[in-house]
């Protein structure tokens, strides 16, 4: 009976290696870097009145003023979404009761921008807007990027070659290949805001301020998994 690799006759499959199939465990890495395809922004809207209903009002106001300048882009804009929304009582600081000395109100906007061309025009007229805060960009690329791809097929091949270099050093080749595990393939996290954080609020930018022009930020997409080999045997 013809034994297949990692194989015994009695047993069938065994989880090491023997003198006559040697088994090579290696790991195989990949970082490499691309430019960005996405850029992601961070718009805070505020307002601020004597009373609940003023500041709702104007924070509904200003809010909609956020939306239809973001979606005046178009295309360019891939996703923009509400995160959160809050109409909070600031009390006085002095005194025994509930006094409230006004209303505050916040709306936080999360905008992923694709075309980089308008980001820089974008930002500058939402920093312009009142009471509008405006964080970002974090660089990033889409999730279904043939990047990551890229990357875990680079680590497959070093994992390879390593197997493979191994073996040779012992006068042996590489036979069958026992298992592959992915350690996982993908891009870090955005990094903090670099490059640009623009602010307007309490008041307005001056009239016709220049569009920031942006560098994007390259990512690094990084994958790693784990090989197992078995090997001829070697010529000690």
């Amino acid at each position: 009976m013809t034994n297949t690799p990692g194989h015994t006759a009695e047993s069938g499959p065994v989880p090491y290696g023997t003198p006559d199939e040697p088994r090579v465990a290696v790991r195989g890495e990949a970082s490499l870097e691309f430019d960005p395809e996405v850029a992601n922004i961070s718009v805070q809207v505020a307002s601020r009145g004597t009373g609940r209903r003023d500041a709702l009002k104007m924070l509904t106001r200003r809010n909609s003023e956020v939306l239809e300048l973001v979606k005046s882009y178009g295309e360019a804009v891939e996703k923009l979404s509400t995160g959160s929304f809050s109409v909070t009582p600031e009390l006085a600081e002095k005194g025994r009761r509930e006094r409230v000395r006004c209303y505050n109100g916040r709306v936080q906007i999360s905008v992923t921008v694709g075309d980089f061309t308008a980001l820089g025009e974008m930002t500058t007229r939402l920093a312009d807007l009142e009471m509008t805060r405006v964080s970002g960009p974090w660089w990033a690329l889409r999730p279904d990027s043939p990047a990551h791809r890229e990357a875990r097929q680079q680590a497959v091949r070093e994992a390879v070659t390593r197997a493979r270099e191994y073996a040779g050093a012992l006068g042996a080749d590489l036979v069958a290949l026992v298992e592959l595990a992915d350690q996982g393939a993908e891009s870090p996290a955005p990094p903090p805001p670099m490059g640009m954080r623009t602010a307007s609020y309490g008041g307005a930018a001056p009239e016709g301020a220049p569009a920031l022009d942006l560098e994007p930020r390259r990512q690094r997409v990084h994958a790693q998994v784990n090989a197992r080999f078995v090997m001829s045997r070697p010529a000690l």
